[in-house]
């Protein structure tokens, strides 16, 4: 059995490497702890887009956490620019989700 170096062990987190070329490609970021690869496929950045997305919404019900909360920490602008992007990138991704599933649809009524 081989050890770990000291190095390679941080808290809780170990760095893996690949050994096999089955695996998968890339390497793991240290401080998102997300797998980063060198060629990113179409997926990986549709998955990128709706972690953004997601983000955006997350991070606009904490300021709407935080301005019931605490209204005096927040000025009422940066939550309307909050709930302005967030909606925005939501309506986006529907956009895009519904044309995809149309698209689909058209595809599978060409027999």
């Amino acid at each position: 059995m081989e050890l770990l170096k000291f190095n390679q062990v941080s808290g809780h987190r170990i760095m893996l490497e690949t050994t096999d070329p089955k695996h998968f490609a890339g390497r793991i970021n240290s401080t998102t702890g997300r797998l980063e690869k060198e060629n990113p496929t179409f997926a990986d950045k549709m998955f990128e887009a709706l972690h953004g997305v997601n983000k955006l919404q997350q991070e606009t019900n904490d300021l709407s956490l935080k301005m019931v909360t605490d209204p005096d920490s927040l000025d009422a602008h940066d939550i309307t620019i909050a709930i302005a992007k967030s909606n925005a990138a939501l309506a986006m991704t529907k956009a895009i989700v519904d044309k995809a599933i149309q698209a689909y649809k058209e595809i599978l009524s060409f027999r």
